[in-house]
């Protein structure tokens, strides 16, 4: 196994510490540098052209996105893994577009890094998964709201449980959401793609979400505004 030299840029000493220790008990891992902030970071990219670089956002001097940029350009064979607190959208498209090859949230599991670190430095991309889904649903959202569907043959359970699909729920968890088995919830499944004329497994996720964006903008129009 090929080592993995790694480099720790974070303002918080003692999460960056805590990094470090967790990541050298990991075979093949190696953490040769560190940085407290964005104006160091580009020397000791420079200085040790680590394998990978664990970087934050929000720092002083040059943050994050910016720091991924330069070394993108200047440093090509360096990657970067933002490990930060910010799970919006936007901040996930600018560190991609600036560079990144991987997205992990603090709050992530410490397995989750070592899985990024070992994804990135062995050339793939690593994204944590509660933002994958979250985009994923985004853009199938964005596609199903132009799909129609008739939902009126559905009975009140098949409709709970094409909700619960719409979130991303396995039968498993659907079952333990609903208290039923997983052989009955699979059979709601099966009647909900024949009634609504699906074809694969893909359009059974569209329509879903489609039920869920509706249900949702339904809502929202018979809320009534907050009073100021």
């Amino acid at each position: 196994m090929a080592e993995i030299r790694l480099m720790l840029v974070d303002d918080h000493t003692l999460f960056r510490k805590g990094a470090r220790a967790l990541l050298e008990t990991q075979p093949g891992c190696r953490v040769v540098a560190e940085a407290s902030d964005g104006s160091d970071v580009l020397e000791q990219a420079r200085r040790y052209t680590p394998d990978v670089i664990a970087m934050d956002i929000a720092m002083q001097g040059m943050d994050g996105i910016e720091a991924t940029r330069v070394i993108s350009r200047e440093i090509p064979g360096v990657k970067v893994l933002i490990l930060t607190m910010h799970g919006e959208d936007d901040m996930f498209y600018r560190a991609l577009e600036a560079g990144a090859s991987g997205y992990v949230l603090k709050e992530s599991a410490p397995e989750e890094l070592v899985t990024a670190v070992r994804a990135v430095a062995g050339g793939g991309y690593y994204i944590t998964p509660s933002l994958t889904k979250r985009l994923v649903q985004r853009f199938l959202r964005s596609a199903a709201s132009e799909e129609e569907y008739d939902y009126s043959g559905l009975s009140d359970r098949e409709l709970e449980v094409l909700s619960l699909i719409g979130e991303g729920l396995t039968s498993r968890e659907i079952g333990k959401e609903l208290d039923l088995t997983v052989r009955t919830v699979q059979t709601h499944r099966t009647h909900i793609v024949q009634k609504l004329n699906l074809s694969s497994r893909a359009d059974l996720m569209r329509s879903a979400i489609h039920f869920s964006f509706t249900a949702d903008a339904v809502g929202d129009e018979e809320r009534p505004p907050e009073r100021t």
